[in-house]
Formats: C-alpha cells, structure tokens, sequence
C-alpha cells in the first residue's frame, strides 16, 4: 500500500511539473514524420506564485522525433516575468531546480534552476542542458526583480 501511495505521488508531481504549450515554428520541412521545430513553453514557478518563465528550444523532427528516439540540440532560451502578484508558498533555498525534462530517450535533460539573489531581491532563473557524461556550457539566464515591500523568504 506504501508503495502504491509513493508511486502516485511521484506521478502526481510529474504531472504538476508539465508545461503548458505557448507556439511553436517549423525550421526545417521533413518528408516522412513531423518538421523540425523551435517550441515555446510556459513554467510556472511552483514555489512563486505570479511568476512564469517562458522557455524556447529547439524540437528535432522525421522519423525519430516522431517515435521519441531523437535528440534535441542544447541550445534553450529563457525569459521569466511577473505574471501576477508575487507571493511565496513557503521560504525558498538559495538555489533550486525549477523544472526539468528529457530531450533525448535517456541521457539528455533541459533544466531550470532557480537562484535568490538575497542583495537585489531578486529571482534568477538559469536554464541549462547536461547529458550523464557530459553537460552543455550553452545556458540562458533571465531575472525577475521582487518589490522592496516583500522579502524573498529564503531558508
């Protein structure tokens, strides 16, 4: 019973870290199986409240994109804004991964991290990709600033 509770928590948490789909562009036109792609995709924060990130990566195509087998390029961008009121479910640690996703069938992820910067009380977002042997130094980096009025509860 333990166990069944465990697993449903845990694809419960997966589904709550889905990203809702903003657009997406066709790059390159394949014959058999879906184009080439840059996509966009909406984040939001779980432990922030009224702040969303918007991140753009690229979405490879043809036959094995289409069964799930290709993988992606590195390259994301990232873009995090004020889409509300700025509120805190509970203090937050200096640095956190936000989200993360496959972008290869095993060793690839694209990753979002948060960071406070506890001086300018202000939220950074880092997104980034790393592989099991070895990562990408190609990353992207957005800020949102939170009003002077709240404090970042950090633990």
């Amino acid at each position: 019973m333990k166990r069944l509770f465990a697993l449903c928590a845990v694809l419960a948490a997966i589904g709550c870290a889905r990203a809702d789909s903003v657009g997406e562009v066709d790059t390159v036109f394949k014959f058999i199986g879906p184009d080439h792609k840059i996509v966009v995709d909406a984040h939001d924060d779980p432990k922030v409240s009224g702040v969303t990130c918007y991140v753009s990566r690229a979405k490879t195509g043809g036959i094995k994109g289409a069964l799930g087998l290709a993988e992606d390029k590195s390259e994301a961008s990232i873009a995090c804004r004020q889409v509300g009121p700025i509120s805190f479910s509970g203090p937050l640690p200096m640095q956190e991964e936000m989200f993360s996703d496959r972008i290869s069938l095993v060793f690839k992820r694209i990753r979002v991290v948060r960071m406070v910067d506890k001086k300018r009380n202000t939220l950074v977002y880092l997104t980034y990709s790393d592989r099991v042997i070895e990562g990408s130094p190609q990353n992207s980096v957005t800020a949102v600033p939170v009003d002077r009025a709240t404090v970042i509860p950090v633990k």
